[in-house]
């Protein structure tokens, strides 16, 4: 027997008597490979072990002739339990089957599957929770986003009858202003309804129509954000978009969420530009452009996704989920959006291949 082997080593008779022990099970028991001799294997096993071994074990080596890996228990001197994996094969027949066994210790083993199975636990409880909080949210700004549009189209509808009467100066600011304002908080309801129906499967919806202008919904935008942001230089240049196949509200609003970006973070003393037509093989592409500090390389691993807003201007209004919108629309015509940033320039793209 390998008296020195890193496991503990034994071997029984047909009777289950012990022949022999080395001197690493010995040292583990604190008993002597005399004291061991002669003794019944089972007084080696706590109680709980030697029902596994009698019920479970037995009937093993009896009807394949080995076991590997089974866990048990053995007891020391002191009484202790000790964690080990009992490893047995068979030799022989009858009075002349002598049965060896190999035992490993369990102990560290045995903890790291619990903590294992803790973690495991812990995680899974974290994940149900933390997806159950993230439903409840998404229900909740779906219902306040509907539960907002009718008290919004009643201010619009007041600031649409008070702009065809005479008024001041000053009275003529604040219709503009507060028309900015409603345009700004229906286009966050829009972005929100978006968010929640995507998230929550609905996906984003697409209406592809001929009876839509394209370039008229474009020249809308972007005359909308002139009036709202008078101090602002927007110059657009657009051809050639008559044949393209796209959803055109929907064109409009990731517009309009591009260019709400670039007034925020573009530098206000310089123009944006808007620029829209047909590149080669009839790919459309709708670039905006505005000047100011590029973006971060950390900004940029995030920048599409919701509710991620920039931390290094002092803006902070918003939601996050105007660029994560525009990419979601994007994606839904089966184009992409990209963007550059360099020293002087930031530029998204948006591109929908031919129908």
């Amino acid at each position: 027997m390998l008296t020195n082997a890193p496991c503990g080593l034994l071997s029984v008779d047909h009777l289950g008597v012990i022949l022999s022990a080395n001197e690493r099970l010995c040292e583990w028991l604190g008993k002597s490979a005399t004291e061991l001799h002669g003794t019944h294997l089972m007084h080696l096993f706590s109680k709980a072990s030697r029902i596994v071994f009698e019920t479970s074990i037995v009937p093993l080596l009896s009807l394949k002739g080995q076991v590997d890996g089974a866990s048990i228990d053995l007891v020391t001197r002191e009484g202790e339990k000790l964690p080990v994996l009992l490893s047995a094969e068979v030799s022989g027949a009858e009075e002349n089957r002598v049965t060896s066994f190999a035992f490993l210790l369990a102990g560290a083993r045995r903890a790291f599957e619990k903590d294992l199975a803790k973690a495991r636990a812990e995680a899974e409880t974290r994940l149900s929770s933390s997806q159950k909080e993230g439903e409840l949210r998404e229900q909740f700004i779906a219902i306040l986003g509907h539960d907002l549009r009718n008290p919004l189209a009643s201010i619009a509808s007041a600031m649409n009858i008070l702009s065809r009467e005479p008024l001041s100066k000053k009275s003529e600011r604040i219709v503009r202003l507060t028309n900015g304002s409603v345009r700004r908080m229906s286009l966050l309801i829009d972005n929100v309804l978006d968010f929640a129906r995507n998230r929550l499967g609905g996906g984003i919806d697409l209406h592809i129509s001929d009876e839509q202008s394209l370039e008229n919904e474009i020249r809308q935008v972007v005359s909308e954000l002139r009036a709202a942001h008078t101090d602002r230089d927007i110059k657009l240049r657009i051809s050639n978009t008559d044949k393209v196949a796209c959803d055109v509200p929907r064109v409009g609003q990731l517009l309009s969420n591009l260019l709400g970006n670039a007034i925020t973070y573009g530098d206000p003393t310089q123009p944006i530009h808007v620029k829209a037509g047909l590149s080669g093989g009839n790919v459309f592409e709708l670039s905006v452009r505005n000047f100011g500090p590029p973006i971060s390389a950390s900004a940029m691993e995030r920048l599409f996704d919701p509710f991620v807003r920039s931390t290094n201007h002092e803006d902070r209004e918003g939601l996050g989920l105007g660029l994560y919108i525009a990419s979601e629309i994007a994606k839904a015509h089966g184009g992409s959006l990209d963007v550059t940033s360099e020293e002087s320039h930031t530029e998204f793209t948006l591109r929908i291949p031919p129908g």
